[in-house]
C-alpha cells in the first residue's frame, strides 16, 4: 500500500511510518551526497532529493509534482521578494559608500578596547536589511582594513562582526530564514520580531566580543598580510566607480539601514496593545509587512544614497539591478527547499514526527532545534534547515500558543546555525576573505556558529518560561 499523499488526520500504519522515515532519510541523504560529493548545485540537488523522497514514499508522480510546485511557489512568494529587495538595498549601500560611511564614523570614535563591541554593533546594523552572504561581502573587507589600521588581531574584530551578521540572519525578520519559518508555521510577525531581538542581543554579546577573546588565543591571525584581499575584488571596483560621487552623510546611511526595522517595530507593538480590527493596527500591519518595509527602504535609498550621492538616475537604477544578479541562485535554492519541505509535509512524514514527539513527550522547542541541527549538519544550508525543519514540526504548531509558535521559529533558527562546515557557502566565504586554512576556519567560524546556536537556544528556552 503506497504511502502517497496523506490527509492530515489519516492514520498511518507502523510499516507506513518506517517507509516515510526511510523516504525522508533517503531524500536528505541524496541532497547531501549530491552537494558535498558530486558538487552539484544545491537547486538541482534539492530537485533530485525531492524525486527520491517521492519514489521511496510511493507518492504518485502527479501528486508529487503538484506538492513540490505548490511549496516552490509559496516559498518563492513569501521569501523571494525579500531576497531581491535586500540584495538591491545591499548593493546600493555598497556602491554609494553608505556602508563605509557608517563603519568609518563609528570606528573613528572607539578605543581599541571598545572596537570588538563596535564591530558587533556595526554588523548588526548593516546586517538588518541584508542577506548573510551580501553582508559578508560588504563588511568583511572593511573588518580587515579596520584590523590593519588599528593593528588589532583579526579575530578580535572579525568574530564580533560575523556573529552580528549570522545572528541577525538566523533569528530576526525580515531575513529569509525567519520569514520562511513564520510563513510555514503561521507565526505572528510582531512577536517573532520582538522575541528575536530579545534573544539576539545577549547571544551577540556572548558569541561575539566575549567569544572573540577565546578564539583569538586559539587562532592568532595577523591582518597585515591581507592588504590585497581586504581592498580587492568587487570592493575595489566599487571604490573606483564612486570616485566622482559624493559620500552620503552618516545619518542618511544609518536611516536607510534602519528603515525596515523602524517600519516593522510599530506593527509589532501595535499587535500587542491594539485590538483586532483597530484601524491604526491595520495600517501599521500593512506598513510593517517585511516586503513593504524593504520596498520603502529601497525607495528611500534610491533618493538618499543614489541620487543623494551624485549618481545619475540611470546609474542608480543599474546599481539596483546589479544587486539581483548575485541572488538569483539563492532565490531558486530557497524556493526548491520550500518544494522539498512541502513534499515532506504532504507525504505524511511531518505527521509521523509529530506523533513520535507527542508519544515521547519531547518539548516541541527542543524537537524543532534538534531537527534543524540535523539538517544544517547534513546540507550546510541554514535556510534549507529552517525550511525543512519548519515543515517537519509544523504539525505541532497548532497545539502551541501564539507566543510559543514564535519561539518555535526562533528555536528552529538557532538550530539552523549549528556548526557550519565544508558544505556551507558561508564557511568558504569566511575562509577566503580572512585568508584562513580549513582548520583555522573550523576553530573560529565553525566554533562561533555552534556557540550562537546553543546560547541562542538557551535564551529561547528561558524566554519560554515567562511568555
Amino acid at each position: 500500500m503506497p504511502a502517497a499523499v496523506l490527509a492530515a488526520d489519516a492514520p498511518i500504519s507502523s510499516a507506513g511510518h518506517l517507509q516515510l522515515i526511510l523516504a525522508a532519510l533517503a531524500g536528505i541523504a541524496t541532497v547531501v551526497l549530491l552537494v558535498a560529493a558530486v558538487r552539484l548545485h544545491p537547486f538541482l540537488a534539492l530537485l533530485c532529493g525531492s524525486a527520491v523522497l517521492a519514489l521511496v514514499a510511493w507518492i504518485p508522480g502527479a501528486d508529487a509534482i503538484t506538492s513540490f510546485t505548490d511549496g516552490f511557489g509559496t516559498t518563492s512568494g513569501a521569501v523571494g521578494l525579500l531576497i531581491a529587495l535586500g540584495a538591491m538595498l545591499g548593493r546600493l549601500l555598497s556602491v554609494s559608500g553608505g556602508a563605509d560611511r557608517v563603519v568609518e564614523s563609528v570606528v573613528g570614535r572607539m578605543s581599541a578596547r571598545a572596537l570588538p563591541w563596535g564591530m558587533a554593533l556595526i554588523a548588526a546594523l548593516v546586517g538588518l536589511p541584508m542577506f548573510f552572504e551580501i553582508g559578508v561581502v560588504i563588511l568583511v573587507p572593511i573588518v580587515v582594513l579596520v584590523a590593519q589600521r588599528t593593528k588589532t588581531p583579526l579575530m578580535l574584530v572579525g568574530i564580533p562582526a560575523l556573529a552580528g551578521l549570522s545572528i541577525l540572519h538566523g533569528l530576526v525578520p525580515p531575513h529569509p530564514g525567519p520569514e520562511t519559518a513564520i510563513s510555514a508555521l503561521h507565526a505572528d510577525q510582531g512577536y517573532t520580531l520582538l522575541f528575536g531581538l530579545l534573544v539576539a542581543v545577549p547571544t551577540l554579546v556572548i558569541s561575539g566580543p566575549l567569544l572573540a577573546r577565546v578564539i583569538n588565543e586559539m587562532v592568532p591571525v595577523d591582518a597585515a598580510g591581507l592588504a590585497a584581499r581586504g581592498t580587492g575584488g568587487a570592493r575595489a571596483t566599487d571604490d573606483a566607480e564612486n570616485s566622482t560621487a559624493r559620500t552620503p552623510r552618516t545619518g542618511a546611511a544609518l536611516a536607510v539601514v534602519l528603515t525596515p526595522v523602524v517600519l516593522m517595530l510599530p506593527a509589532a507593538v501595535g499587535n500587542l496593545v491594539l485590538a483586532d480590527g483597530n484601524t491604526l493596527r491595520s495600517v501599521l500591519d500593512v506598513i510593517g509587512t517585511p516586503s513593504v518595509a524593504l520596498f520603502v527602504a529601497v525607495a528611500f535609498a534610491y533618493v538618499v544614497l543614489g541620487r543623494g550621492s551624485g549618481m545619475t538616475r540611470q546609474r542608480t537604477s543599474d546599481t539596483l539591478g546589479d544587486g539581483l544578479a548575485g541572488v538569483a541562485g539563492i532565490m531558486l535554492i530557497v524556493a526548491a527547499g520550500g518544494g522539498f519541505k512541502q513534499l515532506l509535509v504532504d507525504s505524511g512524514i511531518a505527521k509521523v514526527i509529530a506523533d513520535w514527539a507527542t508519544d515521547a513527550h519531547l518539548s516541541v522547542l527542543v524537537l524543532g532545534w534538534l531537527v534543524a541541527v540535523a539538517i544544517r549538519l547534513a546540507t550546510g544550508s541554514a535556510t534549507v534547515a529552517t525550511v525543512t525543519a519548519a515543515g517537519i514540526v509544523g504539525g505541532l504548531a497548532a497545539t502551541l500558543s501564539t507566543t510559543h509558535v514564535s519561539l518555535l521559529v526562533l528555536a528552529i533558527g538557532c538550530g539552523s546555525l549549528f556548526f557550519s562546515h565544508v558544505n556551507d557557502a558561508g564557511f568558504w566565504l569566511v575562509k577566503e576573505y580572512f585568508g584562513l586554512s580549513v582548520g583555522q576556519t573550523l576553530r573560529s567560524w565553525s566554533l562561533m556558529e555552534t556557540v550562537i546556536s546553543v546560547v541562542g537556544f538557551a535564551f529561547v528556552l528561558l524566554l519560554s518560561v515567562f511568555v
